[in-house]
C-alpha cells in the first residue's frame, strides 16, 4: 500500500498513450509499469478496460505478470450513462471486474460539456457521479474522480464545477483531481481556482496538460495551493503538447520542496528509467529534458567551464548524481582552456597548461572550418590524444581510397570501394561493395583490417547525418558528416568536413574505426 499522505499518480499507459505516433502493445504496457514501479510511484493507471480490448487484456495479464512492490493499479473509466443504473452499465461492470484496487472515473465538470457533449441535464450528471462512485465503493474499490475540463468549467459556472467536487466527495471518492484538459491555464490563475476547491474540505488532486508549456509549473502551483495528489506522464507523453512530465514534477517536489515521494535510491535511477521507457515506446528521448536529458547538465561556454573547474555547483542547480545523470563538458569554438581541461579529465586525460592551450587553438581553428566537437566526442578524444603525443597516432595508415558508383541498364546501382592501408607492417588492399559509397568504404576498410583486429567485426554504423554548411555555394558547398558507431563497449560519434561529401564521410568513418581500436586497447603499430 503506497504512502497515502501524498499521491504520485502516473497515467502514461492511458493518457500518455494518446500521443501522436505512440502505439503500445500489452507487453509494452507491462514493461513500462515495471519501470514506473521501480521508481516508486504510488499509482499506475493501466487503461480503460471494457472500452479498449487491449486495456482489458492488460488488466487480465497484470494479475499474474505484474509483481508490483510500490504501486497500485488504477482502472480508468467513465461514470454510468444517463438513465442507466450504475450496477447495470456494462462499462462500469468492466471496471469492477478489472481486478484493480483503484478506479479513476472521468466526469464532466463543465456545464456546457454536460449539455452539449453528454446531452443530458446538469442534475443528471451529478446523479451519474453520485451513483457510480457509491456503487464502486460498495463493491470494495477505492475511487478517484477526474473532474474533466474543471478549470474551463469553473470559468463558465463556478458553482456547478464546485458542486461536482462536493457530490463526488460525499459519494465516497477519495480524491477529486482537477483536470486542465485543454491545457490553457497559467500558474497564478490555476492556483486561485485550486484554493477555492481545497476550501470545500475534499481531497484535491491535479492533472495538467502542457498546451501553454506550463503543465509542470501548474502542477507545482496546485501543490502549493493545497493539492496532495499529482498526475502526469513519463517523459511528458500525451496528446497534443503532452501532459505534465511526472519525472520533472517528482524531482522538483522531492529535491526542491522536500517532499518524500520516492526512495532516494530510486530517484537516483530516474535518468535510467526515463531512457528505458523511451526504448519501450520507441520515442527519441528529449536531450534537453530537465533532470534526465543528456544535455541537462552539459556545459559549453568557456566562462561556465572556468567556474565549474572551481566548483561544479556554481553552474548546476543540483548534483546530477541525485537523479542518475552526469555532468558533461561540450567542446566548441566557445571553449576556453578550462573547458578542454575539464573535458580531458572527463575522458581520463590530465592535460597540462601547454597542451590545453594548443588543443584550444586547434579546436577553434577546426570549428571555424565547419567541424563540431560537441556532437562528436570521439573525434575530440582523438584530437586530444594527438595533441598529447605531438603527432597523429593511429593503428593504421591510409595510402589511398577510391569509390565508384555504377548504374546498370536494369536500374541497379552498386557502389564499390577500394582502400589501400598499412597496418602492423603490412600493406593491405581491400575492396568492398555496398548499397552506397559510404557503405562500400565501410565494408572495404573493415575487410582489410579485421584479420589484424578481429574485434572490428562487432563494429556497426548506426547513424549517418549530413549537413550542408554553406548552402549558397550549391553543390560546391562545404559538407559536414556525423557518423555514430557502436560495438559491445558502447556508442560514439565522429565528424568529417570537406567540400566533397564522400571525402567528409571517409574522414568521419576513418576516425570511427580508429576510435574503435583505441577503445579496444590495441597497441599502436
Amino acid at each position: 500500500m503506497p504512502d497515502d499522505r501524498f499521491h504520485v499518480y502516473d497515467t502514461t499507459l492511458r493518457d500518455g498513450a494518446q500521443q501522436e505516433g505512440l502505439n503500445l502493445t500489452v507487453a509494452d504496457k507491462l514493461a513500462i509499469a515495471r519501470h514506473l514501479d521501480g521508481l516508486g510511484v504510488g499509482f499506475i493507471e493501466g487503461g480503460w478496460p471494457g472500452a479498449i480490448p487491449k486495456d482489458t487484456e492488460f488488466f487480465r495479464r497484470a494479475r499474474t505478470e505484474l509483481d508490483l512492490k510500490h504501486a497500485q493499479l488504477a482502472a480508468f473509466g467513465a461514470t454510468r450513462r444517463a438513465g442507466v443504473q450504475a450496477a447495470d452499465d456494462p462499462l462500469v461492470a468492466a471496471l469492477r471486474e478489472s481486478g484493480a484496487p483503484v478506479v479513476t472515473l472521468v466526469a464532466k465538470s463543465h456545464d456546457r460539456h454536460v449539455e452539449l457533449a453528454l446531452r443530458t441535464t446538469l442534475a443528471e450528471n451529478l446523479a451519474m457521479i453520485r451513483d457510480t462512485v457509491s456503487h464502486l465503493r460498495a463493491e470494495g474499490q477505492r475511487v478517484f474522480l477526474d473532474a474533466e475540463h474543471f478549470f474551463d468549467g469553473y470559468k463558465s459556472n463556478p458553482a456547478y464545477a464546485l458542486e461536482v467536487i462536493r457530490t463526488a466527495a460525499e459519494a465516497g471518492a477519495s480524491v477529486i483531481a482537477l483536470c486542465d484538459t485543454n491545457g490553457g491555464m497559467l500558474p497564478d490563475e490555476l492556483a486561485d481556482v485550486v484554493h477555492h476547491a481545497v476550501s470545500l474540505g475534499a481531497r484535491i488532486g491535479i492533472h495538467c496538460h502542457d498546451d501553454t508549456g506550463c503543465a509542470v509549473a501548474n502542477t507545482l502551483a496546485a501543490v502549493r495551493a493545497g493539492t496532495t495528489h499529482v498526475q502526469g506522464c513519463a517523459n511528458g507523453y500525451g496528446e497534443r503538447s503532452g501532459n505534465a512530465n511526472l519525472f520533472t514534477v517528482v524531482a522538483n517536489l522531492q529535491l526542491k520542496r522536500g517532499f518524500d515521494l520516492v526512495p532516494e535510491e530510486s530517484l537516483a535511477e530516474l535518468t535510467r528509467i526515463a531512457h528505458a521507457i523511451t526504448e519501450v515506446t520507441n520515442v527519441t528521448p528529449d536531450s534537453h529534458a530537465p533532470y534526465v536529458g543528456m544535455s541537462a547538465f552539459a556545459h559549453k561556454a568557456g566562462l561556465h567551464a572556468s567556474a565549474i573547474k572551481v566548483d561544479p555547483n556554481l553552474y548546476q542547480h543540483i548534483d546530477p548524481a541525485q537523479v542518475g545523470n552526469g555532468m558533461r563538458m561540450l567542446v566548441s569554438d566557445m571553449a576556453g582552456r578550462a573547458s578542454v581541461e575539464l573535458k580531458g579529465r572527463e575522458l581520463g586525460y590530465d592535460l597540462g597548461p601547454e597542451h590545453a592551450r594548443t588543443l584550444v587553438d586547434r579546436v577553434k581553428d577546426l570549428e571555424a572550418k565547419g567541424f563540431t566537437f560537441e556532437a562528436a566526442d570521439a573525434s575530440f578524444e582523438l584530437l586530444l590524444r594527438d595533441t598529447i603525443h605531438g603527432e597523429s597516432r593511429r593503428h593504421f595508415e591510409v595510402e589511398s581510397w577510391r569509390v565508384t558508383v555504377e548504374r546498370s541498364r536494369y536500374g541497379e546501382v552498386v557502389s564499390e570501394a577500394t582502400v589501400k592501408l598499412e597496418a602492423k607492417g603490412e600493406r593491405i588492399v581491400a575492396t568492398g561493395e555496398g548499397n552506397g559509397p559510404v557503405n562500400a568504404l565501410d565494408k572495404a576498410v573493415r575487410l582489410g583490417l579485421e584479420k589484424l583486429y578481429p574485434e572490428l567485426a562487432k563494429l556497426e554504423l548506426v547513424d549517418f547525418r549530413v549537413r550542408i554548411l554553406e548552402g549558397e555555394h550549391g553543390t560546391d558547398a562545404i559538407t559536414r558528416v556525423l557518423i555514430t558507431s557502436r560495438d559491445d563497449s558502447g556508442e560514439w560519434a565522429t565528424v568529417g568536413v570537406a567540400e566533397n561529401i564522400i571525402e567528409a564521410s571517409w574522414y568521419a568513418l576513418e576516425q570511427a574505426v580508429s576510435f574503435a581500436l583505441v577503445r579496444g586497447c590495441y597497441e599502436y603499430q
